[in-house]
């Protein structure tokens, strides 16, 4: 009895449908459609995660050698103007083989004074000896501006003491390069006689004293770029070896901050260069930073910035465009954000 009055209410309620409907169409009206509204266009094309970073990238700072640190003379947040020395090696050992080096050079060139100049090379002799005097005196003027710019971090130094410094090591440069030069022209010159043995040992001693000098500068850590340290990973009296992988110093230009961003490969063709984009952060929500497109990758490569575990051969590769941000924007290095490639 039940299933028969069932039917029976199906059979009423298919019949009003089917009446209305007609009506509806008798008087002109439509039947109402099923198919959804189309939606709204997007004001992007394509999206991609990015990392936010300083002009220059971040720049990991080492050792070139191993040894004790004796002098950190930067805090993070500080920043430095390129050259500045960073951290102080201990030098003492190469402190040592330089004087040995320099008294060496100097027993030979006595020797080699002692012996009467051979015609031809006296020109070649006088700016040989030119050359050793503007490297030393070119060293300690570099050391002299290494002083004067931790003298400056610390208020011991003032700003025209520093200027002086500056401009003795300017002076001490220009200075070599002019008796470098000089060397060359005496030795193009015509009939010049070879150096005699003397001289060949007078040059192998400086040389010598060449290669301390490169040494005890290795014990300076100074800085690439001008720009703002980041993180510091060195302290005093550490014992620090060259590795890639454990950076002494992470620094970067902050003069500009930019997105590195991968776009998958599907979208690729989207992105031109000087194409507007703007930037969304979690940290920062409800903000849009608005910026350009300033460089494309010239060919595809793995994602970086989301990879997790090994790569699969169903993994898609992407391209890594560069977007320069406009204004001032609180975005710190190290963000992860959201790219929007507006459409043209």
């Amino acid at each position: 009895m039940m299933k028969l009055l069932a039917v029976f209410l199906a059979l009423v309620i298919a019949g009003f449908a089917g009446y209305t409907i007609s009506t509806q169409i008798n008087q002109g009206g439509r039947a109402p459609s099923a198919s959804p509204a189309a939606p709204p266009q997007l004001p992007w094309i394509a999206a991609a995660p990015g990392k936010v970073e300083p002009k220059s990238g971040e720049i990991l700072i080492g050792t070139s050698l191993p040894g004790r640190i004796a002098e950190v003379l930067v805090k993070v947040n500080d920043k430095v103007e390129v050259g500045e020395l960073l951290i102080r090696l201990d030098d003492q050992e190469a402190r040592a083989r330089l004087a040995a080096a320099e008294a060496e050079a100097a027993v030979r060139k006595q020797e080699r004074d002692s012996q009467p100049t051979p015609a031809g090379r006296e020109d070649v002799r006088r700016a040989e000896d030119a050359v050793f005097s503007s490297e030393r005196s070119l060293t300690g003027a570099r050391f002299d501006l290494d002083r004067s710019l931790a003298g400056r971090r610390n208020g011991t130094v003032t700003e025209q003491m520093l200027t002086e410094s500056r401009r003795r090591y300017a002076d001490a440069r220009d200075r070599l390069q002019r008796d470098r030069l000089a060397v060359a022209t005496a030795l193009a010159r015509s009939n010049v006689p070879p150096p005699s043995r003397l001289e060949s040992l007078l040059s192998a001693a400086r040389a010598e004293v060449a290669v301390a000098e490169a040494l005890l500068d290795k014990t300076r850590i100074r800085s690439p770029i001008s720009g703002t340290v980041f993180q510091i990973h060195a302290k005093v009296g550490e014992i620090v070896v060259p590795a890639a992988e454990q950076p002494l110093i992470v620094m970067g230009d902050l003069s500009l901050i930019r997105v590195k961003a991968e776009v998958d490969e599907l979208d690729a063709s989207k992105i031109k260069l000087g194409q507007r984009v703007f930037v969304k952060s979690g940290s920062f929500p409800g903000k849009e930073f608005e910026g350009k497109v300033a460089a494309l990758a010239p060919s595809l490569s793995a994602p970086r910035i989301s990879a997790r575990g090994p790569r699969r051969p169903t993994d898609v590769d992407v391209l890594e465009v560069t977007i320069d941000l406009e204004g001032n924007t609180p975005l710190l290095p190290g963000m992860r954000v959201d790219a929007f490639f507006r459409r043209e």
